[in-house]
């Protein structure tokens, strides 16, 4: 491939480039700055982009969320005359439901069982409604919550089912307004709890509250999923008491016992679910409808057909990743194309002012025997050379401007080595494609012409 020939016309075309520094580094600066421009433009794009998706995955856009459903109502078919179908018995979601899932299903990065309790909590003559929130230390992963003071649940207090609480940021200054709540007790429902962590603030008004009947985090508490089914309730054991009521209500005969205090509402006597709330966190996007729909058969088989559950995935904030993806690869598709065109403009321009200034060099050459391919590759030579240099600077100094604009403007990066190589590739090409039309221009000359041209 390099024969002797065009060995002789790359040496040429490099002592013509060092010949002329001061015109080869103005024709190398469009790429230069063309270069640098694309390799900081696609690392702050790509690192606002990643910035960006981090908060979209922060609202939920790779959960999978099952709500246990709780009064079903299936219709009974009949069969013959006086037979009909009998109802079929589900467990509902159970705490057995997340461990097979998270044991059975690759691809699950994190997985958060919910128990969702309405008591009130009790301290110093203050009494106050509240929600007591059974969760593992994964459900403040997955929501973002801010552990402000204290401790996280332990794995001893997680097993053993510790009477221990995290609270949210309202409850301490309700209760705990002038001195440290951690360490202390506070009276949940019957029981008393201690208190290991708290929560930091979420900001959410009081309009939001009331009027969009969103739910304030700051007034709850949480305990150990298993201190809640230990102490307070597990749907999903069946007492003798329950079997009693239960065949009163088939003989018709309900009645309701309030004489214990108890507050329950009958949507709360129907609910046999021991959850009332699963998260499932995927570790891909692109693997969340897949793995909703193997939950969804995994859940029917264990409910024996019964579908006492639904299952929720965010379609429209997977929408508005693909969507801010595809935003973010045209704008800075469309950077990078502008600036290594505007480079590859810059030298196609100083070459051919190149070939005005040496038409008797390119005569001379002519002349003694050279052919027309000699020139052409000779130029070509010049203008790959120079843009090939370009790239190079182009890429340390754009490397160097996108950990300046990191460091001192705080401003997320992200230097990828497909954007190096892709910048560096295309300022080789542009150098090659952009030097045809001076290098042609300068082998059609007449050699006599040439040799006259002052």
């Amino acid at each position: 491939m390099f024969t002797p020939r065009v060995l002789a016309n790359l040496y040429i075309a490099i002592g013509a480039v060092f010949a002329n520094k001061l015109r080869s580094l103005l024709t190398a600066l469009g790429i230069i700055f063309g270069v640098a421009a694309v390799i900081a433009m696609l690392a702050i794009g790509n690192g606002a982009q990643q910035e960006i998706l981090d908060q979209i995955k922060l609202v939920g856009v790779n959960n999978i969320v099952i709500k246990p459903i709780v009064e079903q109502k299936e219709e009974k078919i009949e069969e013959q005359v006086g037979q009909k179908e009998k109802k079929k018995f589900s467990p509902g979601l159970t705490v057995r439901d997340v461990h097979n899932i998270q044991t059975t299903i690759p691809g699950i990065a994190t997985i958060s069982p919910e128990i969702i309790l309405d008591t009130y909590v009790i301290r110093s003559g203050l009494r106050r409604s509240a929600k007591l929130v059974g969760v593992e230390p994964s459900y403040f992963k997955i929501y973002n919550f801010d552990l402000r003071e204290g401790l996280m649940f332990s794995d001893d207090q997680l097993r053993s089912g510790a009477p221990v609480c995290i609270i949210g940021h309202a409850i301490k200054t309700k209760f705990f307004a002038t001195e440290n709540p951690i360490g202390k007790t506070i009276k949940v429902g019957p029981h008393w709890l201690k208190i290991i962590g708290v929560l930091g603030e979420r900001a959410v008004s009081e309009s939001s509250i009331s009027k969009l009947g969103i739910r304030d985090f700051n007034m709850d508490i949480y305990a150990p999923i298993q201190s809640v089914l230990i102490r307070y309730k597990n749907r999903d054991k069946i007492t003798g008491e329950q079997l009693r009521l239960e065949a009163l209500r088939s003989q018709g005969r309900v009645f309701i016992n309030n004489a214990g205090g108890s507050e329950q509402s009958e949507k709360d006597k129907k609910n046999y679910h021991q959850l009332d709330r699963l998260v499932i966190q995927v570790n891909e996007t692109n693997q969340l409808s897949a793995t909703a729909e193997i939950i969804s058969r995994m859940l029917q088989r264990r409910h024996y057909d019964v579908i006492d559950y639904e299952i929720e995935i965010p379609e429209l904030l997977l929408k508005q990743q693909q969507r801010t993806n595809d935003i973010f690869n045209y704008v800075l598709g469309a950077i990078a194309g502008i600036s290594l065109l505007v480079g590859g403009i810059g030298i196609m321009n100083i070459m051919l002012a190149s070939v005005l200034e040496r038409i008797k060099e390119i005569g001379l050459r002519l002349s003694i025997g050279a052919k027309k391919s000699d020139v052409v590759q000779q130029f070509l030579f010049e203008a790959v050379m120079i843009s090939v240099s370009g790239g190079i600077i182009g890429v340390i100094l754009g490397v160097t401007m996108a950990y300046v604009v990191a460091k001192f403007a705080n401003i997320p990066t992200i230097v990828s080595f497909s954007s190096i190589l892709l910048s560096f590739g295309v300022a080789a090409t542009v150098g090659l494609i952009f030097g045809i039309a001076p290098a042609r221009k300068a082998a059609s000359q007449d050699p006599i012409a040439s040799l006259r041209y002052e």
